[in-house]
């Protein structure tokens, strides 16, 4: 098999759902120098690579000929920060259009507990409806909704300036195309095993049910392995689990109907962007008079990193997809003579699984104690302290008393976690409520940000705990490696917090900017591009100038 991996079933989709729509796929015109007075782009494309660390762009970088290669051509802000501590997927894409960090997007964590909840499951993610009845938060069985963002996004603001305006955002995963797409957006999906999915009681539209189609039928495919590229063979090394499992030599073989494999696949990205480029057609996004938004949210990144690591021939193979993918995506723009503007980042970075860290060079790196599970932390000092249990709720560092403790016995418990935990080895910090809200958020640059004001910046005091604990570098919140996940993100340190920002228009003369720049800076910057007006007293990022020289994108 080729390293090709938008499959014919979907090229034909893509053509299928196109036809009739008239649209004549014109070559693209000559280029004129973008400057202030340029009109505003027709479109624009926001792509979210989940897990694209700027480590991972820094090491490919060199190698990148199709898309990713063309935005490394433009606008290039190599030190991007998702500046908050907590650095996972759900709050990462909360911030990239809506301009703010998630202490007021309100999106904490990926999940976070609401004690209060009538449901049994008092944990909550980040985009269900937990009040529908007979749902939890466990995978597959909560309500999807964007209720819990609290702030709007770019594509609700150009909905509230111009109806007429278009938004449609896709995505590998739900949560990715609902927190970038907002409310208003008028197509809105995700990659399901059964092809494409929405909101419980929507229908996809006809174009979207004929690439939804085209994508169960490949996913109901089996692919065999497939050729490591030449550039890729040092990568190519066995890395040994537990439990007998091996990472690092894979080749992207999957059975038939083998979801969670071809969700770790190119060809999943591959699927997100064919059914993104044929909705664009079928509604003429970026033919109007005005300006539409085009989402794209790619998860096989991700997928890739967590289930084998980052430095693998796994994320080798998906690097030289994911470039391909995309130079795909964008001659399919080109062809249409259509001025549009692309903005590329990530919800957060990533590192790589502490197994093969200690072969390269980083001996130190482990795997978190079994013991600063919250069950069994709360369990303990509950008995000690005679306590009501259970006394502990948490995720991901994130931790709640129960609300039946009085306020002397919640004193008393905090008493007694706090030493033990502050003492672990494994722990750099433990920062309580009342200091999260004593502190201010900070509009200093992100790589000069202590861990407090990390921390503040994911805090919001309805929905965050009573203190979170903060791990050490390196060492890795998945107590085995033989689960299914063998590397993961959340810390508060860079390599999870440092992002590729990439702009590129035609026209546009590109230039790098080393400093650092946050992901809440992209919204209030494509506004500015757009002219749409944001409020600068409601969002925490500011406008970036495009422009190299003394004029200025930012209006």
């Amino acid at each position: 098999m080729k390293l090709k991996y938008l499959s014919t079933a979907l090229a034909t989709a893509l053509c299928v759902a196109a036809a009739g729509t008239g649209l004549a796929q014109n070559s693209a015109p000559p280029a004129q120098k973008v400057t202030a007075t340029t009109p505003a782009p027709k479109l624009v494309v926001m792509i979210a690579v989940d897990q694209f660390s700027a480590d991972l762009f820094a090491e490919y970088r060199g190698r990148f000929t199709g898309g990713l290669a063309r935005l490394a051509s433009g606008i290039v802000f190599p030190s991007g920060y998702q500046a908050h501590g907590a650095t996972e997927t759900c709050p990462g894409h909360s911030t990239i259009l809506t301009g703010n960090h998630p202490a007021h997007t309100g999106i904490v964590a990926n999940n976070y507990f609401d004690l209060s909840v009538a449901r049994e499951d008092k944990r909550v993610y980040c985009a269900e409806d937990e009040t529908v009845a007979g749902t939890t938060s466990k995978s597959g069985q909560y309500a999807p909704s964007v209720n819990h963002l609290l702030v709007p996004t770019l594509g609700d603001l150009m909905k509230a300036r111009d109806p007429k305006a278009q938004v449609v955002s896709v995505s590998g995963k739900d949560r990715s195309a609902i927190m970038m797409g907002g409310r208003q957006a008028d197509e809105l999906m995700w990659l399901a095993p059964t092809g494409l999915t929405s909101y419980r009681g929507t229908t996809l539209s006809p174009a979207a049910q004929q690439a939804s189609s085209a994508i169960a039928a490949a996913i109901n495919q089996p692919r065999a392995a497939l050729t490591l590229p030449a550039d890729c063979t040092t990568h190519d090394i066995a890395i040994p689990l537990d439990k007998g499992a091996t990472v690092g030599t894979g080749r992207m073989a999957r059975d038939a109907g083998d979801f969670r494999r071809f969700m770790a696949s190119p060809e999943a990205d591959g699927a997100v962007l064919a059914t993104a480029a044929a909705l664009r057609q079928v509604r003429k996004m970026g033919e109007g008079s005005g300006t539409d938004l085009l989402i794209v949210g790619l998860a096989a990144t991700d997928y890739v990193g967590h289930s084998t690591g980052t430095e693998g021939s796994e994320m080798c193979i998906q690097m030289a997809g994911l470039d391909r993918e995309l130079g795909d995506f964008f001659a399919r723009l080109d062809a249409t003579g259509i001025d549009y503007v692309v903005a590329l980042t990530a919800d957060h970075g990533g590192h790589d699984l502490p197994e093969r860290n200690r072969q390269n060079a980083w001996p130190d790196a482990q795997r978190v104690d079994k013991a600063l599970n919250p069950g069994a932390i709360g369990k303990e000092v509950a008995e000690k302290l005679g306590l009501p249990q259970p006394l502990l709720y948490g995720d991901d560092g994130d931790y709640h008393f129960s609300k039946a403790l009085t306020a002397a016995q919640r004193k008393a418990a905090l008493a007694e976690i706090l030493p033990r935990l502050r003492a672990h080895p494994q722990i750099e910090a433990v920062v309580t409520r009342d200091q999260l809200e004593a502190h201010p958020i900070s509009k200093r640059a992100p790589d000069t940000w202590s861990l407090l004001d990390k921390l503040r910046a994911s805090y919001n005091p309805q929905r965050s705990g009573d203190f979170i604990i903060a791990l050490k570098p390196r060492v890795t919140p998945i107590p085995e490696s033989g689960i299914g996940y063998v590397a993961t993100h959340g810390s508060v340190w860079d390599y999870d917090r440092r992002v590729p920002i990439l702009f590129w228009r035609k026209g546009l003369a590109g230039f790098e900017q080393p400093n650092a720049v946050m992901t809440v800076d992209i919204m209030p910057t494509l506004a500015s591009v757009i002219g749409v007006p944001v409020d600068a007293n409601k969002i925490d990022g500011r406008c970036l100038d495009l422009l190299s020289g003394p004029e200025s994108s930012c209006r």
